[in-house]
């Protein structure tokens, strides 16, 4: 299981922000087991029957489960095995986060294995104290994630967390340092706060970061101010868990149900909350070479470039025809699936044809302001090493994935702090790799404005690329959209109207 793409997929199929911890804590399990007439049996007995009861009457209301290691291990041998029974008892598509606060480096690797090859584990919890190495050894398991402890509820813990004042508090560093450990489907941060001000600073030195809160329920009628808070533009990107109190009850479904019925009324606040703000603050729309529409032009313009109708229409035949498109079941990496691939990576082996796509781009960065050009690993590197070279604009950029040996730098290649970066990419469907390419570039000191794509999905169902982007005030450019392709392509009969349909049926 790719913990990300589950983690973001049962939040869309539970509708739900919620995280159940299953914690046995001696304590609650002697009054559950009291109420249900097991006051009898064994305390191993009482966690196995209470973690079935719970799982049972919240998988159709949660995103994911978080036991706490410690509960289990303080049983001795048969609560460790006790942990691998309810891993068996999860659902397969709700992922697992073992709840351990490990920050021990001697032991990192062997807990690493334990936890992801024995357990079974999604992801895990980390403290950051002794910083990026921590991290380095569960980041080598491809797909798992890692979660980061930045700031605990524990009121004694304020003199560490808050120093050495409010206004470049520590716990505020750990979320920016974290930040460069890895991915946003890579690295997670922990906070432990009933004040909205603190994860509102939170969520703005990690915009795009999920955010897993721990003890915000002491308060009635904070909810709301918590999730306003901590909510990102998307309305997600923030995990709730449910009340300790609330897994002693009867009707944990019932009440488990109406809880998330309330977080999902505010979510639907706050984006009607976003969107009017957007309508009212309008960023720059993506802006897409447009297609003929019986104009008696031969060319077409863009608002500050021009590129003739008939060399672009050649240019969609030439690459239809050395396979750069192809038809069939295709799933992305995303984990959605299409009935259609478009693979630029073909581009590259066709020297003529390679150099006419690096003129279609050249003309939209020729009218941006920017010092260095940075590619999105690793389909756009080809294409941004070409630019570079063409319009003599120095090339970096930022690395997929966070190494555990060498210098372990996010962005490779030579920059000053400050420097305005161009970003290059191939395909935008969701946004994700380029949101990720930009936050390692940002955190390094760099500034992006504009991202150029040759091919842009545009409204396809179920993704918020344009709004990601222009959310982060981000002006997006593209070469060409599925709508033109289908229609080019359609015209010059080297597709059937059926297939034809097929694109343009992936827009809203």
């Amino acid at each position: 299981m790719v913990f990300f793409t589950a983690l973001t997929e049962a939040i869309n199929s539970r509708s739900s922000l919620l995280v159940t911890g299953l914690d046995p804590n001696p304590e609650m399990l002697r009054s559950w087991a009291t109420s249900r007439g097991l006051g009898g049996s064994s305390l191993l007995s009482q966690a196995r029957s209470w973690c079935k009861s719970v799982i049972e009457s919240t998988a159709d209301h949660v995103c994911a489960y978080k036991p706490s290691l410690g509960f289990y291990q303080a049983m001795g041998s048969a609560g460790v095995e006790l942990m691998v029974e309810v891993r068996e008892l999860l659902p397969h598509d709700l992922p697992l986060i073992i709840d351990i606060k490990h920050g021990d480096l001697n032991s990192s690797s062997a807990i690493a294995s334990y936890l992801f090859q024995t357990l079974h584990a999604d992801a895990v919890t980390l403290n950051p104290i002794a910083g990026q190495d921590i991290a380095a050894p569960f980041l080598l398991y491809p797909g798992k994630g890692v979660v980061i402890n930045c700031h605990s509820s524990n009121p004694a813990a304020k003199v560490l967390q808050h120093y050495p004042n409010e206004d470049e508090p520590f716990y505020l560093q750990v979320v920016r340092e974290s930040q460069r450990w890895g991915t946003v489907d890579q690295i997670l941060l922990e906070v432990g706060t009933r004040d909205p001000e603190i994860l509102k600073r939170v969520r703005q030195a990690a915009p795009e970061r999920f955010v897993m809160l721990r003890s915000l329920w002491g308060e009635e009628g904070n909810l709301q101010q918590l999730l306003e808070s901590g909510l990102n533009h998307a309305g997600d990107g923030l995990l709730l868990p449910l009340p300790q109190s609330l897994l002693n009850e009867s009707d944990i479904n019932r009440q488990t149900a109406d809880l998330k019925k309330r977080i999902n009324k505010i979510r639907e606040e706050h984006l009607n909350t976003q969107h009017e703000f957007l309508s009212q603050h309008p960023k720059e729309e993506c802006r897409i070479w447009p297609h003929a529409n019986n104009s008696s032009t031969d060319e077409q313009t863009n608002v500050e470039g021009t590129v003739k109708e008939q060399d672009l229409k050649e240019l969609v035949i030439d690459l239809f025809d050395i396979k750069c498109l192809l038809f069939g079941e295709f799933r992305q990496a995303s984990g959605a699936v299409f009935n259609y691939y478009v693979d630029l990576r073909q581009i590259i082996s066709d020297p003529a044809l390679f150099h006419r796509v690096l003129d279609c781009y050249a003309q939209v960065l020729r009218t941006l302001d920017f010092d260095r050009i940075a590619g999105i690993p690793y389909g756009s590197l080809p294409t941004a090493t070409g630019l570079s070279l063409q319009l003599h604009k120095p090339l970096i950029y930022p690395r997929k994935e966070v190494k555990a040996h060498g210098t372990r730098r996010l962005v490779e290649g030579e920059f000053n702090d400050g420097e305005t970066v161009a970003v290059v990419d191939d395909i935008l469907i969701t946004g994700g790799s380029v949101l990720d390419g930009i936050a390692k570039l940002e955190s390094s000191g760099l500034k992006v404005n504009d991202v150029v794509v040759f091919l842009d999905h545009g409204g396809l169902k179920d993704t918020r690329a344009k709004q990601r982007l222009n959310a982060r005030g981000l002006n997006l450019q593209a070469v060409l959209s599925l709508e033109m392709i289908s229609e080019v392509l359609e015209d010059a009969e080297r597709i059937s109207a059926s297939q034809a349909q097929e694109l343009r049926g992936n827009r809203t």
